[in-house]
């Protein structure tokens, strides 16, 4: 490279890509759904930044992931980290395991965002609590490799031969009580001091991180389209992710409702449910607000009806009963619910009533949630957030 062009503006003429994507939302001429996709690329851009500058194969940190301030649907019991590897080094995780519900490591070849082609994503081992041994106090660590070493009998996890990226979910229930994870990872291979970045470097990264907001929604609308192609509003359709998550069945919906309406979303809940929640996204497959607002729930925060099942409500204003998702202003949007290594998978469905009406749809003994209960939920909600890990 002969010289560094003198405006960084050059460099970024691909970040109207991600605009473009305003095409292939539910309503691509409505101005404020063109302020959200504004807001969205913006997220996306700046979380690139950790993506493409932070750290290196050879030199791995752990950054941000999605988590609230990168929205594109992270799940809210989850905090994600990442950090960049390759297939033919060794690694060394180590920390202690905190007390979360679940801390899962997954691998991978390519991460959505980072190339054009999402066929390319692939590669995927994944480890849980289940595949990896802990001292009484919570310390651990795990080899990452494409093959176990000859004698090695500690806890091992294969990576694939072209991985390029690992990331964790630190996924809680008890969102008060519970403690995040303390983690380092390391290259045990020899590698050379961490380099300083050519002008070349810096120039092909900051290009990198103008595609990646395109690259993000382009992924994504995809999967939140699909959904409402393959069934339309208000109805759940059962999913598991290619590759990802083997233990673990989505049922998303996309939502839509007038003012005056609720939505009643009702299931069974499985006899064996290690983990279950449900979350309200937005038309672009970000998660909704979800430290202000009780936009997502799950086994261990939600109230389960006398009958045995599970009722959330959908509605603008608070309904007044429990397991209220709060859709932030929304009238239409996404819905994500898992089952995580359940025994059984049932498939709630969603009623459409007037708001006025809701009671009549709802068992008799259904408790009333007064205003001072939601506020100190959502007091309590607020505090248990920003005590995680998010960036």
């Amino acid at each position: 490279m002969s010289g560094i062009g003198p405006t960084i503006l050059e460099y970024l003429t691909d970040l109207e890509g991600a605009v473009g994507e305003l095409a292939n939302t539910w309503h691509p001429d409505d101005p404020t759904y063109r302020a959200d996709v504004y807001r969205q690329t913006m997220a996306s851009f700046s979380y690139s930044y950790f993506a493409y500058f932070h750290a290196t194969p050879e030199h791995p940190d752990w950054s941000p992931l999605w988590n609230p301030v990168y929205t594109l649907q992270p799940n809210p019991d989850d905090i994600y980290t990442y950090s960049p590897i390759r297939g033919d080094l060794s690694y060394r995780v180590s920390g202690n395991r905190g007390t979360v519900h679940i801390l899962s490591f997954t691998s991978q070849r390519h991460m959505s965002g980072m190339v054009d082609d999402i066929s390319m994503i692939g590669g995927h081992n994944e480890i849980d609590d289940a595949d990896i041994v802990f001292e009484p106090n919570g310390d651990f660590e795990i080899l990452f490799s494409a093959e176990r070493p000859a004698g090695h009998h500690g806890n091992w996890a294969p990576i694939h031969p072209e991985a390029t990226g690992l990331f964790t979910r630190f996924r809680m229930y008890d969102w008060e009580r519970e403690v995040d994870p303390v983690l380092s990872i390391e290259c045990l291979d020899p590698v050379g001091p961490k380099p300083r970045l050519t002008q070349a470097d810096i120039v092909a990264r900051i290009q990198e991180m103008a595609k990646f907001p395109m690259r993000k929604t382009k992924s994504y609308y995809r999967l939140q389209n699909a959904v409402k192609d393959a069934v339309g509003f208000n109805v759940f359709q059962p999913i598991r992710m290619k590759g990802a998550l083997a233990k673990q069945v989505y049922w998303p919906a996309c939502f839509q409702f007038e003012e005056d309406e609720a939505l009643v979303i009702e299931t069974e809940i499985p006899g064996h449910a290690p983990y279950w929640n449900i979350q309200l996204n937005d038309p672009y497959f970000n998660a909704l607000e979800y430290v202000y607002r009780t936009s997502s729930t799950n086994g261990a925060m939600a109230t389960v009806s006398s009958d045995g099942k599970f009722r959330a409500i959908i509605s603008l204003t608070d309904p007044g009963v429990p397991n209220w998702l709060d859709p932030a202003g929304y009238k239409e949007g996404g819905i994500y619910g898992r089952w995580y290594d359940c025994d059984s998978e049932p498939l709630p469905t969603i009623t459409r009533v007037k708001l006025a009406a809701l009671r009549d749809h709802l068992p008799p003994d259904t408790p009333v949630v007064t205003a001072e209960e939601r506020a100190d939920e959502l007091r309590r909600r607020v505090r248990a957030c920003q005590r995680r890990r998010r960036w």
